[in-house]
């Protein structure tokens, strides 16, 4: 498991991570507190990558076309 700070992680170091966590829970070798902590880093890492996604909707939801078809993006300071 990463070292790296779940509100630190990039979508992608998230993913990696929440598979990990999903596959020892998944191969029933884990003693039952250390399933429940794993659990709880999956549901934050699930959290994380449900946030960068929805960031990354946004991001594209602010480029437009105009009415001569030309692609812009809306300016943001949200990001």
């Amino acid at each position: 498991m990463s070292e790296t700070a779940i509100e630190d992680m990039s979508f992608e170091e998230a993913m990696r991570e929440l598979e990990q966590v999903v596959n020892a829970l998944e191969s029933g070798d884990v003693a039952l507190e250390q399933s429940i902590a794993l659990y709880e880093r999956g549901a934050k890492l699930k959290q994380r990558c449900d946030t960068k996604l929805k960031e990354a909707e946004e991001k594209v939801a602010l480029i437009t076309q105009d009415a001569t078809g030309a692609i812009k993006a809306e300016p943001t300071d949200r990001f």
